[in-house]
């Protein structure tokens, strides 16, 4: 039996116990006496107690009883529900069991019924499909048919054009008989005309050679026009502008006092001999002045940029140049050359070719045309004659390092002083100087003396 059910049951008994009990009737027991040896029978009030406790205990069986009773009509509804538990764990068990047939049942069903629909569903794509051949059949039955007459047809046409390809035949014989008697006149007309064709195939060459000698004679006389055609000088100036490039170089000494750098800045133009390209400067624009008498340092590192925005490139090396010492080259590789995108200006074939030049400030202040003269003794120079300055543009005093361009608009050399102009046809180096961080072991104020000394040299005028 379950704990819990015992406990209710007891639970319910003791509380009918002390539901039935009399207590009004019970009395506190009292501390009894001695008995007293009574000579004569019970008293009345003895006769009353035990009355009294003869009722309490018919009360107390009665209860007792009655507990009883309901005890057992308990113990009667315990056992009847427990039946009825049993029997609906077991109605429980076979519902459960019935259930889970039922949903297999179920299962069964559904998936019958899933394969019933996909079977009919496929009969019935198959119908469809069969009806579709049934009609491509009939369709290419009846386009079969529609060919076969056609057929029919086109044998009937091919015959009928085979019959005239057999009258075709026959004249075609008869023709070629009467060509055949012709052939023979076509190939000694042939072998007539072939002779003729090659006389007049001789005269044609005779005349096409003479058109090419003319032609090449005609493309060297406007070769040779427009090289001698002067450039007008407000030309040769806007193209002087648009492809300058710019310089930056940079030596560096340690002093005690103030800054060690020494910086020069200018612009200029690139040239070339057909060989190479460089970036043409004159000695004075430069931190190496060869001009100088007093001595010059030795630097401990040079450095340099030069280009055109956004293409730069780091300077490797500075040559000076042998035709004049204070004439300084900056190589360029041609394909930076190319890269920077400027007009390359080659030097002067003929520089005496016009006996006047264009001359252009180095800084860009203002050109114009300026007679030259050659110099006997010197004729790596030519004087200009500043007095006679034609067409002069901008407020400038013509000086060393202006550059000075032919007529036709090629490259005749750099002044050198304010009267004589270094006339550049070839780009020989005499010294170089290479850049770097450090710069101490070349020496550079051995150069620069040795480079004065050459200076120095030259005649007065020169200078």
């Amino acid at each position: 039996m379950n704990k819990t059910l015992l406990l209710i049951i007891v639970d319910f008994l003791f509380l009918n116990l002390i539901a039935l009990t009399r207590w009004e009737k019970a009395e506190p027991s009292h501390a009894q006496k001695a008995p007293v040896p009574q000579m004569a029978g019970n008293t009345p009030r003895d006769q009353d107690l035990v009355e009294l406790m003869r009722l309490s205990l018919a009360d107390e069986q009665k209860g007792r009883e009655q507990t009883a009773a309901q005890l057992e009509e308990t113990k009667a509804a315990l056992q009847t529900r427990e039946q009825n538990l049993g029997q609906l764990q077991a109605a429980k068990g076979q519902l459960e069991s019935t259930l889970t047939s039922t949903q297999q049942s179920v299962r069964e069903l559904n998936q019958r019924v899933a394969a019933a629909a996909e079977e009919t569903s496929m009969t019935k794509e198959r119908l469809a499909q069969i009806q579709r051949q049934l009609e491509e059949k009939q369709a290419e039955a009846e386009r079969q048919k529609q060919q076969l007459g056609t057929l029919a047809k086109q044998q009937a046409e091919a015959q009928q054009r085979i019959e005239g390809l057999n009258v075709a035949v026959k004249v075609a014989e008869q023709e070629k008989s009467l060509l055949q008697a012709n052939l023979v006149d076509a190939k000694q007309q042939v072998e007539a005309e072939r002779q003729e064709r090659q006389k007049v195939m001789a005269q044609t060459g005779q005349l096409a050679e003479g058109v090419g000698k003319l032609a090449e004679k005609s493309g060297d006389l406007a070769k040779e026009i427009r090289d001698n055609r002067p450039i007008n000088a407000n030309v040769l100036f806007a193209d002087f502008l648009a492809n300058r490039v710019f310089t930056s170089l940079t030596a560096y000494k340690k002093v005690f006092f103030g800054s060690g750098n020494h910086v020069k800045e200018t612009k200029t133009v690139l040239v070339t001999d057909g060989k190479a390209v460089y970036a043409l400067l004159h000695a004075d624009e430069t931190p190496f002045p060869v001009s100088r008498i007093e001595p010059q340092p030795d630097w401990e590192s040079i450095s340099g940029q030069f280009g055109r925005d956004p293409v730069t490139a780091p300077v490797s090396e500075i040559q000076f140049l042998a035709l004049d010492p204070r004439i300084l080259v900056i190589p360029v590789a041609a394909d930076l050359a190319a890269r920077l995108g400027v007009k390359i200006y080659p030097t002067a074939l003929e520089p005496s070719k016009f006996p006047e030049a264009v001359l252009i400030s180095h800084g860009g202040a203002g050109y114009g045309e300026v007679p030259f003269k050659l110099d006997a003794q010197n004729p790596q120079y030519v004087r200009m004659d500043n007095r006679l300055i034609k067409h002069l543009t901008g407020d400038f005093t013509p000086s060393s390092g202006d550059l000075v361009f032919s007529k036709t608009g090629e490259l005749i050399g750099i002044m050198v002083t304010s009267d004589y102009c270094a006339v550049i046809d070839n780009f020989l180096p005499a010294k170089t100087i290479k850049t770097g961080a450090s710069t101490v072991d070349q020496h550079t104020s051995g150069i620069l003396a040795n480079l004065n000394a050459r200076l120095q040299g030259l005649p007065s005028r020169l200078q």
